[in-house]
């Protein structure tokens, strides 16, 4: 009898919608949470830790980078995994490539809340508030990097305002990408060691270089050869980097953060939980471990998701060190049939000696725990740091910046500085006078046996036209049976349903 009369003055007194939210004080809001320095540091982290997560660099982005690729092949019997490589992802099955564009765009999203929120904070520190504005700006150009390179047309939010931003075009993505990476340079430290504050220190920040590295990448990406050229040339010039002395250096845990690195994911297994990142919200419970070893690894040791094609097992033998040796970046490459092979405490030989069929099988060593600390990847943890962006591939980027603007025998340097590493002869001695055509050729020779299974030649064949340059895809054909399915216009990933509803102007990528 009371209960009515009161519900009826409940609905008809002066209560509007804003008198009905009640946020838990116990957990912090986007307006309750930017207080102090340490505030804005731990948001910056949680954009580094996006990084880390599933769409990211803990699986799936380097499925999207390396399964269109000539040095990679999956016969994975996950389909979306596999059609990666075929040019025939659905647009009904977000998996994979619909996780990672969620991703990226949580990224984006993370970074613009510390680009609203800590201007407004008092710092007695202001070159940490710099620093941390400086990364928040670095990690948002490269998700949205990722985002434009993979999917074309995109969004460019700036702002936590709107979930619904309206595409942009590939320029006005790229400038914005530019953009970041500009602000991030000027603001960003060469090193965080000596210096003070709650970030001295502490490896694996994004640095002023890194940025100017990448700041070049998308000039270079878009073909301003001009402009990326200078970016390269000041980190060059900067003396900070070096190529390590042992290749294999750079896809193991041993020596992580080192000189020819300028910027990597920091994965391992003894920090944070056992959990996988799988994605959603995040817990106290994820790991910071990567899953990408066990999605490489060789058969039975792993899924053997991603393979070595044949045509890159056969390249790494064209051309003899000054020794007359096989070019020793294969072996730090590729495991496969050679007598004394070992792989997670086993001889090849003898492992697969019952199997023909993985016997004479290719598979992946990069970032594989396969030197005999483990028995296998079946925990799915493995603390490998992805290695993002090396010296190296600066190097090589450069000379072709170098060839692009006329200066092609400049170039031979700098290549010559990669090969020299693992003992290749000289150049400009055994291919001396290429002319500017040659010389792309050669880039490209080079950058296919430095940076396999590194998520570069996808991004190298697509930004050199060869999706539409009718001899080179024909090419493509023949060194990999997967380009037999592409289809002009998906050399790009489709736009994700769900954005696609999300915001209904959007228009969806040409083949799909």
């Amino acid at each position: 009898m009371v209960i009515a009369p009161a519900m009826a003055l409940l609905l008809s007194g002066c209560v509007n919608e804003d008198n009905l939210v009640q946020n838990d004080p116990n957990t912090a809001t986007e307006t309750s949470f930017w207080k102090t320095d340490a505030d804005a540091l731990a948001g910056v982290n949680a954009v580094y830790a996006n990084l880390l997560v599933d769409g990211s660099y803990m699986r799936c982005t380097q499925i999207l980078l390396d399964g269109p690729a000539d040095d990679s092949r999956s016969n994975s019997p996950w389909v979306s995994m596999a059609n990666c490589g075929r040019f025939n992802t659905s647009i009904a099955d977000p998996a994979i490539y619909g996780w990672s564009f969620e991703c990226y765009y949580k990224g984006i999203f993370r970074a613009n809340q510390v680009l609203t929120h800590v201007p407004e904070i008092e710092f007695e520190d202001a070159a940490l508030k710099d620093r941390i504005l400086g990364q928040a700006y670095f990690l948002r150009g490269l998700y949205l990097f990722h985002a434009v390179n993979l999917f074309k047309n995109v969004p460019v939010p700036l702002t936590t305002e709107t979930f619904q931003y309206p595409q942009k075009t590939q320029e006005e993505a790229w400038a914005q990408v530019k953009a970041d990476f500009q602000m991030a340079a000027d603001l960003l430290p060469v090193s965080y060691n000596g210096l003070s504050g709650l970030d001295s220190g502490q490896t694996g920040r994004a640095t002023k270089y890194a940025a100017m590295a990448y700041l070049g990448k998308a000039h270079l990406f878009t073909r301003d050869f001009a402009s990326a050229r200078t970016a390269f040339e000041s980190v060059i010039s900067s003396g900070v980097y070096s190529l390590v002395a042992n290749y294999r250096d750079n896809f193991t845990t041993v020596n992580e953060n080192n000189s020819e690195s300028l910027f990597e994911v920091q994965f391992s297994r003894e920090a944070g939980g056992v959990n996988l990142g799988w994605g959603g919200e995040p817990s106290s419970g994820w790991g910071k471990t990567s899953a990408r070893a066990i999605t490489y690894a060789p058969r039975d040791f792993g899924w053997t998701d991603m393979q070595p094609t044949w045509t890159l097992f056969n390249e790494f033998q064209q051309e003899a060190t000054v020794n007359g040796d096989v070019d020793p970046r294969l072996d730090a490459t590729i495991i496969y049939n050679k007598p004394g092979m070992m792989l997670y405490g086993q001889e090849f030989a003898v492992k697969y000696a019952n199997s023909p069929a993985n016997l004479n099988d290719l598979f992946w060593r990069k970032y594989q725990n396969a030197d005999g600390q483990f028995a296998d990847e079946y925990d799915w943890r493995s603390g490998i740091n992805e290695r993002l962006l090396r010296y190296a591939d600066v190097l090589l980027m450069y000379a072709e910046c170098l060839n692009e603007t006329g200066a092609t025998t400049d170039a031979y340097q700098y290549i010559q500085q990669v090969r020299t590493r693992v003992n290749l002869p000289d150049l400009a001695t055994v291919m001396p006078n290429m002319n500017q055509s040659q010389m792309r050729d050669q880039i490209a020779h080079e950058r296919f046996l430095e940076f396999a299974a590194e998520g570069h030649r996808y991004d190298d064949i697509k930004r050199w036209g060869w999706f539409q340059d009718a001899t080179k895809l024909a090419m493509l054909k023949t060194r990999d049976e997967e380009f037999n399915t592409y289809q002009p216009g998906r050399e790009y990933y489709p736009i994700p349903q769900s954005e696609m509803d999300n915001n209904p102007t959007s228009v969806q990528n040409t083949g799909y």
